[in-house]
């Protein structure tokens, strides 16, 4: 397509056609030759994805006997991709047995079992000792953020590893008594034959494919990087740091992974109206800069298309909420998802689309959708899914963000990491939606309503 006239006609196809459009534009960045890793950026709706998938294509067909692997962080996900892939491909079915797709930690287990054995992996959750000074959770986020994502082994590594984002400061004797307790922890995983999630990455040696397409890449994890970073594989990337909302920042030039001068911005968003997206970026700043100086500008992104304005809502009650989105869910069914911060609010949704009267479909991390039944999910399980209308509601003051998350940090720096990434949830939560969206909250409702309801008249 090569004018505004034959794009406007696209926004008329069939919804699983269009959320494999590719623009010129696009194609440029997809069928580029690059010299190192590159990476694609973009506000939400700006084609990422799509752009992630045709490259992945693309390299499979200029490249006949080259393996290919599509993935990303979870599981929803690389379903979500493998749908679209089938649609894209459904008439090269040979192209697809090149084409692996799968969240990178399942591709990492593979490889584990295949290489060296069954792979029994380490609670999550680790007992530690009591030590003075220190919360237990403090001991748990220093272990999950610093110990075992970077796979910290001695205490030479431990004493030099940047903390970043760790507001508490560690003097050397401080780090030292922390590494006696994680050591005995690495020691008794050893003894157990237990290994973590970062763990597998660390002991892999080999990867079996030539080009590796990592989309959402914002959340890929320190040592997932770091295994593709020695893999000798082809890497492209696509993301949005404006939707992290798993993985704390770290440097990918640390770990070899340089995309500068090989980066490219998506400033077009073809899937969200241009009132959606003007309201839902007022939850994030007009940039986001990366750890290694990398600037992503939201500035300039525009839409292609308008629509409603979309409606914030305070509620004096949860069951007047109950009402409101029940009364406008039935104002337009089709295509429509309602979306909570988390399981413990879906019974919330699930009152509000039985009290439409409408048929609905509770989501699991199969991502499966149904046809005329609207959709109910957490907004952790949004990522990658896209309706023309969507209800957020259950934005309530301690639902988010999250309660439960503030009372479990540990210093400033965690403090900021979770208001950050609650604010991103409702982001990627209400860039969902094409042509209508409803975001609302019972009294006292979400601070990040505020932002959302700020200039109203403007939008």
């Amino acid at each position: 397509m090569t004018d505004r006239d034959e794009l406007e006609r696209a926004l008329d196809y069939p919804w699983e056609k269009w959320a494999i459009f590719l623009h010129p534009a696009q194609r440029r960045i997809v069928e580029r030759d690059f010299a190192g890793p590159a990476r694609v950026a973009g506000s939400a709706g700006t084609g990422k994805t799509i752009v992630a998938l045709h490259r992945a294509v693309h390299v499979a067909r200029a490249n006949p006997h080259a393996r290919v692997l599509l993935t990303t962080f979870s599981k929803p996900l690389a379903n979500a991709l493998l749908a679209k892939l089938r649609i894209l491909i459904h008439h090269e079915p040979r192209l697809g047995e090149r084409i692996e797709v799968a969240p990178l930690d399942e591709v990492g287990r593979r490889l584990y079992e295949r290489s060296i054995g069954p792979a029994h992996f380490a609670p999550a959750r680790v007992e530690f000792p009591p030590v003075d000074g220190f919360t237990p959770a403090f001991l748990q986020s220093e272990w999950d953020q610093v110990v075992d994502a970077w796979q910290v082994d001695s205490w030479q590594s431990y004493r030099d590893v940047p903390r970043l984002g760790r507001r508490t400061r560690l003097s050397e004797n401080q780090r030292r008594k922390l590494w006696t307790i994680f050591e005995k922890v690495r020691a008794d995983f050893a003894e157990r034959g237990l290994v973590t999630r970062a763990g597998v990455f660390s002991r892999l040696q080999a990867v079996p494919y030539d080009f590796v397409v990592v989309d959402e890449a914002q959340d890929i994890g320190v040592a997932q990087l770091r295994f593709l970073a020695a893999s000798g594989a082809k890497l492209f990337f696509a993301g949005d740091l404006g939707q992290r909302i798993f993985q704390r920042p770290f440097s990918w030039k640390a770990l070899g992974v340089d995309v500068r001068g090989r980066s490219s911005t998506l400033k077009v968003n073809y899937r969200t109206s241009h009132q959606i997206r003007s309201r839902a970026d007022r939850l994030l700043g007009e940039e986001s800069v990366d750890v290694d100086g990398n600037v992503e500008e939201r500035k300039g992104t525009v839409s292609v298309f308008n629509g409603p304005t979309p409606e914030i809502r305070v509620l004096p009650s949860s069951d007047a909420e109950r009402d409101a989105v029940a009364d406008w869910l039935k104002g337009d069914p089709t295509d429509a998802a309602v979306f909570v911060r988390s399981d413990v609010e879906i019974p919330r949704a699930r009152a509000a689309v039985e009290r439409a009267g409408l048929p609905f479909q509770v989501l699991d991390e199969r991502v499966d959708t149904v046809p005329g039944k609207v959709a109910i999910a957490t907004m952790h399980l949004a990522k990658g899914l896209e309706f023309r209308s969507v209800a957020v509601m259950a934005c309530d003051e301690e639902i988010l963000p999250s309660q439960a998350r503030i009372e479990t940090t540990v210093d400033d720096g965690d403090l900021e990491e979770v208001y950050s990434t609650e604010r991103y949830l409702l982001y990627v939560a209400c860039t969902r939606a094409r042509d209508r969206l409803l975001v609302t909250g019972a009294s006292p409702a979400s601070e990040f309503l505020d932002d959302l309801l700020v200039a109203r008249s403007s939008a």
